[in-house]
């Protein structure tokens, strides 16, 4: 869709050569969201591309995912065999269920900000420990996790102004055993329950619950829990009043099938008996 409200688009190099921000400001990364839908409040974008930020970067501490890494590059990423969540990478990007076309041009920076309860990247790396790097307007810069980041449905800690520049994952979450489920109300729908859980090497079991609730929750126990401990922490931990409600699933169903994935996640990483598919 065109822009028509757009008098200008700024290409900044390097983070000196980031615009004032002003009123009217958009940062202009993959654009799939952004190019989908009238912006009549946008008057100027910043366009990313330039910044040139490597879209992802192995180091001896884990991995580093630049904002502008697009889904396909990172599902197309090969993982050293230690890491033992690579799944997921696959598993997080085809919960998109989008075209090649929105796969080589959305972003997972791009993901993380528009917030969505379903975002997919925000159930993969709020999952894997991620941090956030954001570039303040104001010139400083600060670290959040992925499970702060995201506040609310469409909501985050972003200020105006402020950048998101890319998301550590470290070494020891890459290397946890984990478990995925999601489902959706049609085959082919958004996310209305994604949850993953991983275990530490020491035995600590994690679980990450996205889409069903309005932002992740993340539940940690020193060691694998009973199903009655597992049900019990999620009543605890998320009221009625924290699970989404839209057409892609009343808050009622979604926390029944929160309850199911989590104790299949459970049972699976337990050893229990083989991995058992989402309903």
């Amino acid at each position: 869709m065109d822009l028509n409200t757009i008098r200008s688009v700024a290409r900044p190099q390097s983070r000196a050569e980031l615009p004032i921000w002003t009123a009217g400001d958009a940062w202009l990364a993959g654009g799939t969201w952004l190019f989908s839908e009238p912006q009549v409040q946008l008057t100027r974008l910043v366009d990313l591309t330039d910044l040139k930020w490597p879209a992802l970067t192995i180091t001896e501490g884990g991995l580093s995912i630049a904002a502008t890494c697009t889904i396909a590059e990172l599902d197309s990423l090969a993982c050293p065999p230690e890491w033992l969540a690579a799944p997921l990478f696959d598993q997080c990007c085809r919960a998109f269920l989008a075209s090649f076309k929105i796969w080589k041009t959305a972003t997972v920076g791009g993901n993380l900000c528009m917030s969505l309860p379903a975002g997919p990247m925000i159930s993969l790396t709020a999952a894997l420990d991620g941090v956030c790097t954001i570039w303040q307007a104001d010139g400083g810069e600060r670290k959040v996790s992925v499970a702060d980041f995201v506040t609310g449905n469409q909501r985050n800690v972003l200020a105006p102004g402020d950048l998101l520049r890319q998301i550590d994952i470290p070494l020891t979450a890459l290397k946890r055993r984990s478990a995925f489920r999601q489902i959706s109300l049609t085959p082919v729908g958004r996310s209305a329950a994604l949850l993953i859980g991983s275990v530490a090497s020491v035995g600590a079991f994690l679980l990450t619950v996205t889409a069903s609730t309005r932002r992740p929750v993340r539940l940690s126990f020193a060691k694998m829990p009973t199903a009655d401990e597992l049900r019990e922490a999620i009543f605890l931990r998320i009221t009625d009043d924290r699970y989404h409600d839209d057409v892609h699933g009343k808050p009622e169903w979604r926390k029944h099938m929160t309850l199911r994935l989590a104790e299949q996640i459970r049972c699976e990483l337990a050893g229990a008996g083989e991995p058992m598919s989402s309903p």
